[in-house]
């Protein structure tokens, strides 16, 4: 067993996973604490390597492309200081942390992992269901289907509309980014229905706009990721499309989606309008965000 222990949290390796579980101390953050041990088996790793620096280095492990479903719902955008697979390594254990880096990369050698992308995923993801309050509203996953509760401060279009339940066998595509400095962050759910739509996410009913709590509003990554993993996997889609030329060919299914989707918005718009549940300026206003979307 090869083992590290810092404050940051503790990884121990014994030959064919590498367990990781996030430091109790407070300057951990909310989301390392929140999604917990992460337990990584040997094939999802591509590499790992140990950065001594100065005052304090880093364990970093490096998995193969499409093996987890959190790498794949956060695109890389997760902080340095939330990322799982991160440890920083006090300058006295720094021999510690190039023994597990080495023992490690002894056993990718000895088993001959692949470098290459993983067309499965091999890890689970956050179990469910998972629940997360945000800026804009609570939004939930039960394995089955997502569920966005709007908050009091959400756009009142959004509010007006009521709670936005989808399926999971609905959702093509999920969209995730942080906040960051000035420029909200977003949680959004691509279904078939509204994949040509580009409301901004204040105005989109299948979208949480993240302007709030930044630590809070990180957790929505839990959602993100744990609807991720239940999604068919990337290769899987990418081997679908290569299959089918002649439906990437055809233009008229698309720009029929395109034009339904646009008249659903627009009726949705007029019957809260009618309905007053939207002012003259606020149908109107709403209305060309929409038009402009499309």
């Amino acid at each position: 067993m090869a083992e590290i222990i810092q404050r940051d949290g503790t990884w121990a390796f014994d030959g064919s996973t590498v367990r990781i579980t996030p430091g109790l101390h407070r300057s951990v953050p909310l989301f390392r604490q929140t999604y917990g041990e992460v337990a990584v088996p040997l094939e999802a790793v591509a590499d790992v390597v140990h950065e001594p620096e100065r005052r304090r280095g880093r364990l970093r492990l490096r998995l193969r492309e499409g093996a987890d479903p959190l790498l794949r719902a956060t695109g890389g955008r997760l902080p340095d200081a939330a990322d799982p697979y991160r440890l920083l390594v006090d300058l006295d254990r720094a021999g510690a942390a190039e023994y597990v880096a080495e023992e490690i990369r002894r056993a990718l050698l000895l088993d001959q992992i692949p470098k290459g992308p993983a067309r499965t995923y091999l890890l689970p993801g956050p179990p469910v269901p998972v629940s997360v309050r945000s800026s804009d509203g609570t939004v939930s996953f039960d394995g089955a289907q997502v569920r966005i509760d709007w908050a009091d401060t959400s756009d009142r279009v959004k509010r007006a509309t009521g709670p936005r339940i989808i399926a999971v066998d609905d959702v093509v595509q999920v969209e995730w980014l942080p906040g960051s400095g000035y420029e909200d962050g977003f949680l959004r759910f691509v279904t078939r229905e509204t994949a040509f739509s580009k409301l901004p996410p204040e105005k989109d009913p299948y979208a949480l706009d993240l302007w709030g709590n930044a630590r809070r509003d990180l957790l929505t990554a839990l959602v993100a990721t744990a609807v991720t993993a239940r999604l068919p996997h990337p290769s899987v889609r990418a081997g679908s499309a290569a299959a089918d030329p002649g439906e990437r060919a055809g233009a008229g299914a698309p720009r029929a989606a395109h034009h339904d989707v646009l008249l659903r918005r627009l009726r949705e718009l007029g019957e809260l309008h009618r309905d007053g549940v939207l002012t003259d300026e606020e149908f109107a206003r709403t209305k060309a965000v929409v038009l402009r979307g499309f």
